[in-house]
């Protein structure tokens, strides 16, 4: 049987193309890892203070220091590679980074593509206001003026629980709600815990959370079926939960302690 060039190309085509499918879908292990001496670490550098590029254009922020505790842990060497939303998750699978640390919320969809480690970080959505207002559930927003942003999570949110004769006022985004709550504009603010941080580096200890609406846990991903490296994970995350070395982390980048719904969330 006589083989044509182009059935010999597409045979080699077919068998790259396999060969390719057969390494994105490989499992990574430990011992991988410290063979190469190295951890590579997709993270985000443009969601602070999650992810940042420092000063000295070196990646920082929340996630880089858990990621530094996790190398430390497995004895190897960091090296952090910036990733973007869209395509973190498609660097994981297609070997370019050994593990994702890069706020990535834990959901069904995207438990389809990754397997995800117990919670490190979590980001949640309230409502905040002055520690002089008595204000610790929905009905306590009659008659206040709150500040969101519009079409946001939070926007959406305080909508739902609000009573009619609430005011709510919308601002083009949470710098602007932000600076409203300040000035005295509005009363109180629907933002995320990470917003709430940036209120009390600007006004420290006169605001605070007075209703949560939602919350969502992060967790470190790792390629489908790396069984054992979820494992050395996982404990990595209960050994800092508990050593309380997470929690400071959480009170350096977000002037909070680790919540509640982290600290007490399991896989």
């Amino acid at each position: 049987m006589k083989i044509s060039r182009r059935m010999l190309t597409a045979a080699i085509g077919a068998g790259l193309l396999a060969g390719a499918i057969a390494s994105t879908a490989a499992a990574q292990t430990v011992e991988s890892i410290k063979s190469a001496g190295t951890l590579k670490v997709g993270m985000l550098v443009d969601f602070p203070p999650f992810g940042i590029m420092n000063t000295s254009n070196e990646p920082d922020g929340y996630d880089a220091d858990v990621a530094k505790l996790l190398a430390e842990e497995l004895g190897v060497k960091l090296q952090i590679v910036p990733v973007t939303g869209p395509n973190r998750i498609p660097y994981l699978q297609s070997n370019q980074v050994d593990v994702l640390v890069a706020s990535l919320g834990i959901t069904e969809e995207r438990a389809k593509n990754v397997d995800f480690s117990a919670p490190y970080a979590g980001i949640s959505v309230g409502v905040f206001g002055g520690k002089d207002i008595q204000v610790s559930k929905p009905e306590d927003l009659s008659g206040k003026t709150i500040g969101v942003a519009r079409a946001s999570t939070q926007d959406t949110g305080v909508t739902k629980i609000a009573p009619a004769d609430a005011k709510i006022q919308r601002f083009d985004d949470d710098a602007s709600a932000i600076q409203a709550l300040l000035s005295g504009q509005v009363q109180l603010i629907g933002v995320s815990n990470v917003v709430a941080a940036q209120i009390e580096t600007a006004a420290p200890g006169k605001y605070e959370q007075k209703i949560q609406l939602s919350q969502q846990v992060q967790g470190i991903a790792v390629r489908k079926g790396s069984s054992e490296l979820l494992t050395a994970v996982n404990a990595f995350v209960d050994k800092v939960k508990a050593s309380g070395d997470l929690n400071k982390i959480h009170e350096k980048w977000l002037g909070s302690p680790l919540p509640a719904f982290v600290t007490e969330a399991k896989k």
